[in-house]
């Protein structure tokens, strides 16, 4: 995504987009949970707090989930 586009999707100008780029200034923790909502992420991971890979899985179905959880589980057995 482009700075203007992520801006346009935050509801902030492209400057401040670059502002934070650059480390020149700190998202506002309403624009932090919008940053997440944008890349399907949590706020935890943003922050560097959560440690884990995060995968979206919102539009899948239960079944699905379920599924992918298994396969999960099974990779981490196998270790």
């Amino acid at each position: 995504m482009t700075q203007q586009q992520v801006a346009d999707q935050l509801g902030v100008t492209k400057s401040v987009i670059s502002f934070y780029e650059l480390n020149e200034r700190c998202p506002s923790p309403d624009v932090v949970v919008k940053y997440a909502k944008l890349f399907h992420v949590t706020t935890d991971y943003l922050l560097g707090v959560e440690r884990g890979t995060v995968i979206d899985l919102s539009d899948l179905n239960d079944d699905e989930v379920r599924a992918i959880r298994a396969v999960a589980d099974a990779f981490r057995k196998k270790k």
